[in-house]
């Protein structure tokens, strides 16, 4: 398995126990964080073992952190609303 593949179970695992630990309050600073990370190791996914495990691994990581692309689409809909979080 290549090392990237095994960083991004890594992060999904890391990314499930953040989910079980925080609250809330804190659940937003934790998905900049698991952002932060995915994006790169993403990008070496995609580099390492080609287009189609970067779109696996992309779809893996949208159902993981479903609810910022949920505001996201929410204020792109309509720019002025604010984001609610739910």
């Amino acid at each position: 398995m290549p090392i990237s593949l095994l960083l991004a179970c890594l992060w999904a695992l890391g990314a499930n126990l953040l989910a079980m630990r925080f609250s809330d309050d804190s659940w937003w600073r934790v998905t900049y964080i698991l952002i932060a990370i995915g994006i790169p190791l993403l990008g070496y996914v995609t580099y390492q073992t080609g287009p189609w495990a970067g779109l696996i691994c992309l779809a893996v990581a949208m159902s993981m952190l479903r609810w910022p692309l949920i505001c996201l689409w929410r204020w792109l809909r309509d720019p002025g609303q604010e984001l609610a979080e739910d």
